[in-house]
C-alpha cells in the first residue's frame, strides 16, 4: 500500500472548493493508502483548538473517518497552523509530528519537514518564526479571547502578503546549503517538504552520493499529492 504526502492545502472559508476537493481526496485516494502525511499548512489559519469554524470541523471529521478506517494520519505544523494541538488531534485522529522528523519509509530514512526553516535567506521571516514557535509566546497568545486571536491572525496574514509582495523571489525558496546541512545532520539522502509552492523532484549530488529533494505543491488552484509505494515516489495532481 502507498503512503501519501500533502502540504500547503491552506483550507479556508474563502475557498470552499478546496475544502470539497480535500474531503473527496480523503474519501477516495487516501482511503487506499497505508498512511497520510500532512506536512504543514493544512489550514490557512488556526487560532487554537477552540477554533469554531464549521468547514474546519468538517475537515477534522473527514480525517477522523480516515483514521478510524485504519489509515495512519500524521500532521506537521506549518507556518499558518503552528497552533494545532492535542485538541485538534482528538478531533481528527491525527498524530502530530515534530518538524523536522526522519521517517522510515520502505527501509529508507526520509527527512520530512514543512520547509520554512530551510528558507534561511528570508531573515525577517526566520526572526518571526523563532518568536511564534516559542512555547511561552504561544501560551500568552492562546490565553487571549478567541475573537482577539482571530483579529490578530487576520492582521498577520495581511502583513505576510505585504512581505511576500516586496521580497526578492529567491529568498522565498529554500537555501541549498541549508538543505545539504539538514541531510548531513540526519544522515539521509531524500528530503520531502512543502512551503515553497513549487512542486518538483530535484535530483542532485551530496558529498559524492545521489540525493533527492521532493517539493509538494499547494492546493490553491488544484489538489496535489506525493505517492510512495515500493520505494517509488511520484507527484500527482488533482485538477479542480
Amino acid at each position: 500500500m502507498a503512503r501519501l504526502f500533502v502540504s500547503d492545502v491552506h483550507l479556508d472559508v474563502s475557498a470552499p472548493e478546496a475544502t470539497e476537493q480535500f474531503l473527496a481526496f480523503l474519501g477516495d485516494e487516501a482511503r487506499a493508502a497505508s498512511a497520510l502525511y500532512i506536512l504543514g499548512d493544512l489550514f490557512e489559519a488556526w487560532v487554537g483548538d477552540d477554533d469554531a469554524d464549521a468547514q474546519k470541523a468538517r475537515v477534522c471529521a473527514g480525517l477522523r473517518a480516515l483514521s478510524d478506517a485504519g489509515v495512519a494520519c500524521f500532521v506537521m505544523h506549518g507556518n499558518r497552523d503552528f497552533l494545532l494541538g492535542e485538541g485538534f488531534c482528538e478531533r481528527s485522529g491525527c498524530r502530530l509530528l515534530p518538524d523536522p522528523v526522519v521517517a522510515e519509509i520502505d527501509g529508507e530514512g526520509v527527512l520530512l519537514t514543512h520547509g520554512d526553516a530551510l528558507c534561511t535567506d528570508d531573515h525577517a521571516y526566520q526572526e518571526l518564526r523563532s518568536t511564534v514557535r516559542d512555547p511561552a509566546w504561544q501560551r500568552r497568545f492562546l490565553a487571549l479571547p478567541r475573537e482577539h486571536r482571530e483579529l490578530l491572525v487576520n492582521e498577520a496574514r495581511a502583513g505576510s502578503r505585504a512581505h511576500m509582495a516586496r521580497s526578492v523571489p529567491y529568498i522565498m525558496d529554500v537555501n541549498t546549503q541549508a538543505v545539504a546541512g539538514a541531510l548531513r545532520a540526519t544522515g539521509t539522502r531524500r528530503l520531502v517538504h512543502g512551503h515553497t509552492h513549487r512542486p518538483a523532484v530535484h535530483d542532485f549530488e551530496l558529498d559524492g552520493q545521489p540525493a533527492q529533494r521532493i517539493v509538494l505543491g499547494a492546493w490553491y488552484e488544484q489538489g496535489s499529492y506525493l505517492s510512495c509505494a515500493a520505494g517509488r515516489y511520484e507527484l500527482r495532481s488533482l485538477p479542480r
